[in-house]
């Protein structure tokens, strides 16, 4: 029995692949287009044995794939280092799925289900959790090479594909506790490449202090806290620092808000805002890009938000006048 899968990039441009370790031939489309599923069976993977699989069991497992493949090609390129080399594995992880089902886990979402595959694959080869990675020539590609593997992957898993970290860590297969320390470890090494100044607006002391030592333990150092918008905007402008933490309500009725649009008069800088009222952003102005992190503040999400703004280098200018 033949066992067919239905791929077709929307670009017509393509080229045919040969898997070489194992003898199987794989037309496998790869261009620039979106990567999308018909109903029709156009292209088959045969084996040179009989594979006892179902035509109805490859095609749901190819409507749950692929809408997820041109997420899972960013990601492969980014941790491989190039669109050719993440394709490869991307092509391995289908290969892998068709040859035994039970690597698709199906005790979680479709995405993070099709993003553990991959994760499997790629951490079963000793050549890359080695350290150094992908030479890239822009400055973000350059820092993610120097961050050691797995920590690589739970950075780009939580800051680039937004997963929460209880998918992200179901993806790599770890444990939460072992998850939170990969983000630790990430924000350590982007710590020591990016190490800045920070500044924290913030008027409740037992949460400043949680963040102050949030940004020490990432490696930075704290500029000061400010408790009202006219003392963040004068330390601001004497510090002049890298990053800005704010809170939105201040203590004497003041808005972060207010104080960040004043500080981004002076000078640009990544933001982000920690607040219980998220709501306030989305009317009058606000600076982007901004990021957000809603209380309670879970650390593992401070700590990644916190190395995704300086990891990308998102300096924040000030904002126009935003409809609600």
């Amino acid at each position: 029995m033949f066992v067919m899968l239905t791929l077709i990039w929307a670009d017509a441009d393509c080229e045919l692949i040969t898997n070489a370790a194992t003898g199987q031939l794989f037309q496998f489309l790869i261009c620039s287009g979106t990567l999308a599923v018909k109903p029709r069976l156009l292209v088959t993977f045969l084996y040179g044995r009989a594979v006892q699989r179902t035509e109805t069991f490859a095609m749901t497992i190819s409507a749950i794939i692929a809408p997820q493949l041109p997420y899972l090609r960013r990601y492969a390129r980014a941790v491989s280092g190039s669109q050719a080399s993440g394709d490869a594995y991307v092509v391995a992880m289908l290969e892998a799925i068709i040859e035994d089902p039970s690597l698709f886990a199906g005790n979680c979402d479709a995405r993070t289900a099709v993003y553990k595959a991959f994760s499997r694959i790629w951490n079963a080869m000793p050549l890359n959790k080695a350290p150094g990675g992908p030479k890239g020539a822009s400055a973000a590609e350059r820092r993610l090479e120097e961050i050691t593997p797995m920590p690589r992957q739970a950075f780009l898993l939580t800051a680039v594909e937004g997963f929460s970290p209880e998918q992200a860590a179901e993806a790599l297969g770890v444990s939460a506790p072992v998850f939170s320390k990969l983000i630790d470890d990430a924000g350590h090494e982007i710590g020591i490449q990016t190490s800045t100044s920070v500044l924290v607006i913030e008027d409740e002391p037992i949460i400043a202090m949680d963040l102050e030592r949030l940004v020490t333990e990432l490696g930075h150092t704290v500029a000061g806290n400010a408790r009202t918008r006219e003392e963040a905007v004068q330390m601001a402008r004497r510090t002049r620092p890298g990053l800005v933490l704010a809170d939105i309500k201040l203590a004497d009725g003041s808005s972060g808000l207010d104080a960040v649009q004043d500080i981004l008069k002076s000078f640009e800088v990544p933001v982000i805002f920690i607040t219980a009222y998220p709501e306030s952003l989305l009317t009058g102005e606000r600076p982007e890009p901004a990021f957000l992190i809603i209380k309670p503040i879970e650390e593992d999400m401070v700590r990644a938000i916190i190395s995704q703004a300086l990891f990308f280098d998102a300096k924040a200018s000030k904002g126009a006048a935003t409809a609600a």
